[in-house]
């Protein structure tokens, strides 16, 4: 008899243990206990002959400036083939951290303070006998009075100035070339510009007075192009030229002629032009007065 008895337990046992009822539980890795990834690489740019670290921060769409300080370059003329140029990347936004939760107290805890209730038959005896297992009004139940508020002198502060441009931002923007606008400034089609078709020879001017500091044909998908420094937040370019009538080093005036329409790396006689924002391509319809196409 003790023998079936003990089987029949163990088979409840293992019956039990089979059961999903009682899996045992699962641990999960906190984050802080996850490995972490490894940092991107750095880009880096290697210099090739003809480049200049304008045309280097143009093509990757970074500021010149930012692009000199990373790599410690003091002359922006002076870098020389096979040398490697560094890329800064772009902050990633940082993590915000969640809002501390506040824990409610639990219901039990209001109970405690709530009146005990007590059941009689109606009678001016059973309400005495009410009052008395009440007990008197405890000082939560009664609300102090009001005191009046001291006045205090409040102090409006004055809305701060707003910071105005600097005299640097300032361009005297105009059109680089006459012609129907073919194609618009969209970011989202990674159309970095402007077309303005236009007849083979026809005159280029430069948009605004600056400097040229790069004038050829070593940027792929430009063709023969210009770039004009305007000042330190404001470059413009000037591709798919035919000719080239200014070098870099070269002052321009607003209006003067720097180039020739042309076809060089695209398949009809256009003007592509660019106005870039700190090294950022920018809507140049924010500069010029533009028609739709």
């Amino acid at each position: 008899m003790k023998r079936i008895v003990a089987g029949l337990i163990a088979a409840s046992l293992i019956a039990g243990c089979a059961s999903g009822g009682h899996r045992a539980p699962v641990q999960t890795t906190s984050a802080a206990a996850r490995p972490q990834a490894a940092s991107e690489p750095t880009k880096v740019h290697v210099v090739q002959k003809g480049d200049t670290l304008y045309g280097i921060a143009f093509t990757y769409g970074v500021d010149q400036h930012a692009l000199a300080e990373f790599n410690g370059i003091k002359n922006p003329n002076q870098i020389k083939v096979g040398q490697q140029i560094r890329l800064p990347s772009e902050t990633a936004p940082s993590e915000t951290a969640p809002a501390e939760k506040k824990e409610t107290p639990p219901a039990h805890a209001f109970v405690k303070d709530q009146p005990r209730v007590v059941k009689y038959a109606y009678s001016e005896a059973a309400v005495a006998k009410a009052e008395a297992v009440q007990g008197p009004p405890s000082k939560l139940d009664t609300k102090p009075e009001a005191k009046p508020e001291a006045k205090q002198d409040v102090k409006i502060a004055k809305p701060a100035a707003e910071s105005k441009p600097e005299a640097d931002d300032a361009v005297d923007w105009g059109m680089p070339a006459q012609g129907k606008l073919i194609s618009t400034f969209s970011e989202a089609e990674n159309q970095k510009g402007i077309d303005i078709a236009g007849n083979l020879g026809q005159p280029v001017y430069a948009s605004a007075a600056g400097k040229v500091v790069y004038s050829g044909s070593g940027l792929r998908g430009y063709g023969k192009l210009l770039i004009i420094k305007h000042n330190k937040t404001y470059l413009s370019a000037y591709a798919h030229n035919d000719k080239l009538l200014v070098k870099e080093g070269d002052t321009v005036k607003k209006g003067q002629k720097i180039a020739e329409m042309g076809k060089t790396d695209s398949d009809r006689v256009e003007l592509h032009f660019e106005v870039r924002r700190l090294g950022k391509p920018v809507d140049p319809a924010n500069y010029l007065p533009l028609g739709k196409p």
